[in-house]
């Protein structure tokens, strides 16, 4: 009898997970795409890495790391320079920076 509720109630923990999918949410940014290292010269920046700083409401700016997948290897990385981009993906917080998960990046023009 106690197996048959342990049973019954593992079944209802995995039909429970199974029915309440974690739903991503994409997210659409545009702003520049500029490298952490050779243009905007962060100090803890050892190699090239892609950043979409997007610009507020006033002076602020939000920075958006690009994580390094198919989507933004295919845009190509932006050493030198800004390039005008409008990046579709999903946003998360590591090491108290946001990083954005690109499904699609678009050059503005």
């Amino acid at each position: 009898m106690k197996s048959l509720t342990l049973l019954a109630a593992a079944l209802a923990l995995v039909i429970g997970l199974v029915a309440t999918p974690s739903a991503v949410e994409e997210t659409t940014l545009s702003g520049k795409i500029m490298c952490a290292k050779c243009t905007l010269k962060k100090a803890d920046a050892k190699e090239c890495q892609d950043v979409l700083v997007v610009k507020g409401a006033g002076d602020a700016t939000a920075e958006y790391y690009i994580v390094k997948n198919e989507v933004a290897e295919k845009f190509g990385h932006t050493c030198t320079g800004e390039k005008p981009a409008t990046v579709t993906g999903t946003v998360s917080e590591k090491d108290g920076r946001k990083w954005i998960a690109a499904s699609k990046i678009e050059e503005a023009k």
